[in-house]
Order: C-alpha cells, then sequence, then structure tokens
C-alpha cells in the first residue's frame, strides 16, 4: 500500500530547544520549524475527552521529516504512555497521506488501538495508533489539508537550501 510509506519520525524530547540544538549538532539537521503551544481541538484519549498541550519541531534528513514534540501538560496521552516529562526518545512514526478514517480503519481491524486523535485549529490533524508491542513505537495516521502539504514542502524545500544561518524559524 503506497499510503503506508513512512515520511516522518518522531521524537519525544523534554526540552524542545536543547533538542534542537543536540540534533543539529549531531546531525547538521536545520532549520527546524517550532510550533509552541499549538491549538489543538478535539482531543480524545482512548475514547474519553482529553486535554493536550504541546509543542513541535520540524526538520528535513532526506525524504523523512523529523519532528521533536514535547507534552507541556500531564494529561493522559500517546505522549505520556511513553514518556515523563523529563525523559526522552524515539516516540512514533508517521505515515504518507492517505484516507485517514480508512487507514486507521485497517490499523484498528489489525489490532492496534487509537490512542490518542485531535485537530489543530487549520483543521489538520491526526491519530495515533498503539503499534508499541509491534515496531518499539507509535505509528501516526494524518487528517490531511492543504496546510499539512504546505508545511511538508516548506520544510523540505528550508533543508534543501538552507544556508546554516537561522536553526530555529517560528511559525
Amino acid at each position: 500500500m503506497a499510503s503506508d510509506r513512512i515520511i516522518q519520525n518522531a521524537y519525544y524530547v523534554s526540552d524542545l530547544d536543547t533538542a534542537i540544538t543536540r540534533f543539529h549538532q549531531l546531525w547538521g539537521l536545520g532549520p527546524f520549524f517550532v510550533r509552541r503551544h499549538i491549538a489543538l481541538d478535539n482531543v480524545v484519549y482512548r475514547g474519553e475527552p482529553s486535554e493536550l498541550d504541546i509543542s513541535a519541531a520540524y526538520t528535513q534528513s532526506g525524504d523523512i521529516m523529523i519532528e521533536l514534540v514535547t507534552q507541556h501538560n500531564e494529561a493522559p496521552s500517546t505522549f505520556r504512555d511513553r514518556y515523563q516529562s523529563t525523559e526522552s526518545g524515539f516516540h512514533h512514526v508517521a505515515l504518507a497521506f492517505g484516507d485517514h478514517d480508512q487507514q486507521v480503519r485497517r490499523f484498528n481491524d489489525l489490532g492496534y488501538a487509537s490512542v490518542t486523535s485531535f485537530k489543530t485549529a487549520e483543521g489538520r490533524g491526526a491519530t495515533y495508533l498503539d503499534t508499541v508491542a509491534a515496531t518499539g513505537h507509535a505509528t501516526e495516521i494524518y487528517i490531511v489539508n492543504d496546510s499539512l502539504r504546505e508545511l511538508y514542502a516548506s520544510v523540505r524545500h528550508a533543508a534543501e537550501t538552507w544556508d546554516a544561518r537561522d536553526l530555529v524559524i517560528d511559525l
């Protein structure tokens, strides 16, 4: 299935700015597009309403987007299932753009539960699936819109043309 191609590797980090510096120092990645305290609507955790306060940074490494994400509150979530606020590690992969509901249903039919879902103020969103037992990490399925497509294109273009000056681009 073409839509099952991995297009993003995501890491949960305890401190976003420190992680940006570390990922740049280790692998020369940059620039990082940063969204702080992303406005999320309709957050659901394991079927129940929830609140989620996250910030994220995005950069590109070849064909793979790299996301660094941190959660500012202690609400139950796919992130808190794996990491406490002071911990860091690999969290999820995101799959290529496809039909969100169809992809989620296929994973659910295979026995992988939907853990956290939400939408952003721009109307894009995601569902995180519990694929930890099978893969060691979660899987993210996007609710795709033009702003998500634009983010992916902008991050990739910036990485390919980066002059190594501004490491952080706040969105």
